[in-house]
């Protein structure tokens, strides 16, 4: 089986509707959400993230390059919770879908 890259640090969108808030763990993680949940206002960043993300998972790229390909893409789709709008920098409880 596949090791999915934990993040050294999550990283925290907010998709389908305000305060839906998902907190993405790993490289495999930001996969999937790139290619199935991702809002459809993609630009280059989208598609920059889901090739590094690729490349990590097949051995090629760093962990740290997956989340900041990420982060890039969720601040180009206005997705990205900045860690100063979660209490303590954390998700509130029950928020997490």
């Amino acid at each position: 089986m596949m090791d999915n890259k934990p993040f050294e640090k999550p990283v925290v969108v907010e998709l389908g509707h305000v305060g839906k808030y998902r907190e993405i763990r790993s490289t495999q993680e930001a996969a999937e959400c790139l290619m199935t949940v991702w809002p459809l206002n993609r630009g280059p960043r989208h598609r920059d993230a889901l090739d590094t993300c690729l490349k990590v998972l097949e051995g090629y790229r760093s962990t740290a390059d997956a989340r900041r390909a990420l982060v890039e893409a969720a601040k180009e789709s206005d997705v990205l919770v900045p860690d100063e709008r979660l209490p303590q920098g954390k998700l509130p409880q029950g928020k997490l879908h």
